[in-house]
């Protein structure tokens, strides 16, 4: 069997050694569209991250039997044409809800304490000349008490509700498919969630049901003060409407996805004046060491029940 791992650099410095014991191993860092087609036309498995696999590179790949996919969506593979080939898709699922769920709380600190600023307040030397052993000119509240709405109930939606309970939070949920049902927490309309909610974090996929989920109107309801967290997907929330209510208006918002990824040099996000009032991290909330050692161990899994099948 041979191997085709397309972009290893977005797993990182993990070890991918143990792909060879099922045969010829080929690693590339990255792959372009263009390049796709020469690299795959023998592989028997195709090992992708975020390389596309269309119809147009499943018929370049002409023994193909498997596309193992490194990450949880597959939205990156024509699944339905795939399946007409009699090529298998496996995914790994779960490998990084502890990742996820541990940096929506560090966003959520980072934006809740101000921390940025008395970071800065300190290495200025602001401090220093300040006279007094402490500083209160960026006020903060406390999680307990306060309402944590979640929009997307699912896997780690379920675990961020847990946390914030174990802070003392009122934890409150929106299902963006309107199936998802918990008795543990309150299910709330869109609207009156965000309204009531002084942290709401999204944990929900990008689909017909959530694309621009979250724009102006949306933005316009929440409470001073506020703190709105994008975990999900980008294109959940309106990139261009949020740059212009965080101008106006005191919210804050932390992203870990863009609509585009990486972000455009000429996205409003990076022009807005309030700087203070957005955290915005690389797409790496499911990076934690121990999540991608998970996701590799989850794709030699996949590759060895696919050999027994």
């Amino acid at each position: 069997m041979k191997i085709v791992v397309l972009d290893a650099k977005t797993l990182g410095d993990v070890d991918l050694s143990p792909l060879k014991r099922f045969g010829e191993l080929q690693t590339y860092q990255t792959t372009s569209p263009q390049e796709r087609f020469e690299r795959i036309k023998d592989a028997d498995i195709v090992v992708t991250n975020k390389v596309v696999m269309d119809k147009e590179a499943i018929d370049a790949a002409k023994k193909l039997k498997l596309i193992a996919v490194a990450a949880t969506g597959m939205n990156n593979v024509d699944l339905e044409y795939a399946k007409q080939k009699g090529i298998e898709v496996k995914n790994v699922s779960g490998y990084s809800t502890k990742s996820v769920v541990q940096h929506t709380f560090a966003m959520a600190f980072y934006l809740l304490e101000q921390l940025r600023f008395y970071d800065e307040f300190v290495k200025s030397g602001a401090w220093s000349e300040s006279g007094i052993f402490t500083c209160v000119q960026k006020p903060f509240y406390e999680i307990a008490g306060k309402r944590w709405g979640i929009i997307g109930l699912g896997t780690i939606g379920k675990e961020v509700a847990k946390v914030a309970s174990s802070f003392g939070a009122e934890v409150v949920y929106h299902s963006t498919s309107g199936k998802n049902q918990n008795a543990d927490y309150k299910s709330l309309p869109l609207h009156e969630l965000l309204k009531t909610s002084q942290i709401v974090s999204i944990h929900a996929p990008l689909n017909e049901n959530t694309k621009n989920l979250i724009s102006k109107e949306e933005l316009q309801l929440l409470p001073k003060g506020a703190i709105l967290l994008n975990l999900g997907r980008g294109g959940i929330v309106n990139e261009d409407d949020l740059a212009e209510i965080l101008d106006k208006k005191e919210i804050y918002a932390g992203l870990d996805v863009t609509e585009r990824e990486p972000l455009d040099k000429n996205s409003a996000l990076l022009k807005i004046k309030e700087k203070n009032r957005l955290l915005i991290t690389p797409h790496i909330a499911w990076t934690s060491i121990e999540a991608r050692k998970k996701l590799v161990e989850g794709i030699v899994e996949n590759i060895e029940d696919f050999m027994k099948s």
